[in-house]
């Protein structure tokens, strides 16, 4: 089936000497994957491959396959062009490591509007705004909502945070999150990005925040593989 959608770009992995594969998230269809022929070698081509960095807006035209073929791409088109989000080192180094968090987070060929607008608007909130050191942060926890597994805070209150459970308590396991560590946490919630700048995180408190919130992803998502960009994120916040 032929159809137009906005996509987001995820994925690219190289396929032979000439061609990639593409993943997007689309606005109508959820995650799919592209067969994009000849495009590294290709110089008069309508799609090139400049068009799918990490996290590009796009609008496709595509042929639409059974759920779990390869489709292909007839139009392309990029909407919402960034100016910095592939320029700016820690932009650039946030879009590399939520693209591998997407990957690795979104399997559904299906229609989520809310998701997508989610991600349209937080990445261009990315792109336009400075401070930007706590961004992936916030934006980890709030996919949570959409992914079906955001923290409950009946208890906010409670000594401890159970990542298994995903829930504030006053009991503690192996998977709570306790002390300094569940205090940096709980600044994360109730805040929109507009609000960040206000949030006082150093670098060890960013670092820990972001290995409870990898090991939370861990926990509740099958499949999910910490991103190799991990390292590299963490030593340009650092």
């Amino acid at each position: 089936m032929i159809e137009a959608t906005k996509a987001i770009v995820i994925n690219t992995i190289k396929y032979g000497d000439t061609s990639l594969i593409a993943t997007c998230y689309t606005e109508k269809c959820g995650i799919k994957t592209y067969m994009l022929k000849g495009i590294l070698t290709s110089k008069k081509g309508k799609i090139r491959s400049a068009y799918f960095q990490p996290l590009n807006q796009l609008i496709l035209t595509a042929n639409h396959n059974n759920k779990g073929a390869l489709n292909s791409i007839r139009d392309i088109e990029i909407i919402n062009f960034y100016s910095y989000l592939h320029t700016d080192i820690k932009k650039q180094s946030i879009a590399l490591f939520l693209s591998e968090i997407l990957y690795y987070s979104i399997r559904e060929e299906e229609q989520n509007s809310t998701l997508f607008s989610y991600l349209e608007t937080s990445f261009l909130w990315l792109d336009t705004h400075e401070d930007i050191s706590n961004f992936h942060l916030l934006f980890l926890l709030n996919l949570t909502k959409y992914l079906g597994f955001y923290p409950e805070k009946q208890q906010f209150n409670s000594l401890y945070f159970d990542l298994l459970e995903g829930c504030f308590t006053n009991s503690r396991t192996s998977n709570t999150v306790e002390g300094e560590n569940l205090v940096q946490f709980k600044k994360l919630f109730g805040i929109n990005f507009d609000a960040l700048h206000m949030v006082d995180f150093n670098a060890t408190n960013r670092q820990s925040i972001l290995t409870i919130l990898i090991q939370y992803f861990e926990l509740h998502l099958s499949g999910f593989k910490k991103p190799k960009s991990l390292n590299v994120l963490k030593s340009v916040f650092n």
